[in-house]
């Protein structure tokens, strides 16, 4: 009879074991196991090589692995034993060795801890490919299911680091954590990690990461109330952009206040932009800016347009033609819910509106940006012709 240390390293992952990693070495037939280049014989070095007294070796190593057990967001038979390899040996110190080319996708000064998370979250993001809407992902049969069976040993290896003190691994170890934390059998772990950032929150002085932080805990379906208060306004926009405030009105009167200052809402984070899309990263959870997020929450949350005016109005120095579908597209739709009937007189909200929106040049340029959502309004999408439409002073407000 075979104990429970004898047990297949798999087995014992599945589990909830992490396995020791010279087992994880020792103990898998790497030879009858592929990855993106054929038999995975190379492996077994590979990982030996990310413990390596060297940085260069170190980050080499990571990018050998990348590149075959995880190629192109592929998962092969070697993910696994690579991933759990790698899961075990996160404690060990040799891996705070910092190196700017740990990664292809990140040339920042940053421990090896710090990659190796992001990495195992590549990995758990590629096997949840698929599993809410059955698309084929590709791999060999049986590949991702192994990878999803193990995905409750790593969270515990990955979520251990949530608090660690280098920022940079605490970063990355809430990345992997939120993508680990989608998998349907791990949302029972969703409270007590949610109690270990809230251990953070209360720590840390740093505001994007407080704010990566807040929109994990929302994103999750947890209870970002006690951050409306704040002393900080982009902690209390971001508490307010959680799903779970849709129907707060303390938050969409949150959201409503921080729209009134567009360009401070842009200092708060250095985020990409059309024009400089290298400027920083993009805060997870949000598609796009989170200027236009808290613009699409207050669209969805606001009782009319009359409500939403003060945001509209302060938004129209920064929308132009390239813009329309994050602001003022999405604001003339809400301006005219049921849409435009022609010779129908304009409320005083819709007329100040427009009449803003034909003042600003940069919003008439090329107007095949324009057509569709003006067209489906019933507008015609001419600036001239808007204009046609608002004879006569301006309305009071």
């Amino acid at each position: 009879m075979t104990t429970q240390d004898e047990r297949p390293i798999f087995d014992q992952a599945v589990g909830g074991r992490l396995p020791d990693p010279l087992s994880v070495i020792e103990g898998t037939d790497w030879a009858a196991l592929e990855h993106a280049y054929g038999p995975a014989h190379d492996t077994p070095l590979r990982l030996l090589q990310l413990l390596d007294a060297d940085p260069e070796v170190q980050a080499g190593a990571l990018g050998l692995l990348d590149m075959s057990v995880l190629h192109q967001e592929s998962l092969y038979s070697a993910t696994v034993p690579a991933a759990l390899y790698v899961a075990a040996v996160l404690n060990d110190r040799r891996t705070l060795a910092c190196h700017e080319d740990y990664s292809t996708w990140d040339d920042r000064p940053r421990p090896l801890r710090a990659a190796l998370l992001d990495w195992l979250g590549q990995i758990a993001d590629s096997a949840a490919y698929g599993e809410m809407t059955e698309d084929e992902d590709g791999n060999d049969p049986g590949v991702t299911d192994a990878v999803r069976a193990v995905r409750g040993t790593i969270h515990d290896a990955v979520s251990a680091h949530l608090l660690a003190p280098d920022p940079t691994v605490r970063a990355a170890a809430l990345s992997a954590t939120s993508t680990l934390l989608q998998s349907p059998e791990l949302a029972g772990r969703i409270p007590g990690t949610t109690r270990t950032l809230r251990r953070l929150l209360a720590e840390s002085t740093d505001r994007r990461e407080r704010a990566t932080t807040v929109l994990a805990i929302g994103a999750w379906g947890e209870d970002t109330t006690r951050w409306l208060t704040d002393p900080d306004p982009a902690i209390r926009s971001c508490a307010a952009l959680s799903p779970g405030s849709a129907g707060n009105t303390v938050a969409t009167r949150e959201i409503l206040r921080a729209l009134l200052d567009p360009e401070a809402i842009d200092s708060w984070f250095l985020e990409p932009t059309a024009a400089d899309p290298w400027a920083g990263d993009q805060l997870p959870h949000i598609d796009g800016r989170l200027r236009h997020a808290l613009l699409s929450a207050a669209i969805e949350r606001a009782a009319d347009f009359e409500e939403l005016l003060p945001a509209a109005m302060a938004s129209v120095p920064f929308c132009s033609n390239l813009t329309i579908a994050d602001d003022w597209g999405p604001l003339v739709a809400a301006a005219f819910p049921s849409g435009h009937e022609e010779g129908a007189k304009l409320t005083p909200a819709q007329h100040r509106y427009l009449q803003a929106l034909t003042d600003r040049d940069v919003c008439w340029r090329y107007t095949q940006h324009i057509t569709s959502w003006f067209d489906d309004i019933g507008l015609p999408p001419d600036r001239n012709a808007i204009r046609a439409l608002l004879p006569g002073p301006q309305p009071h407000e």
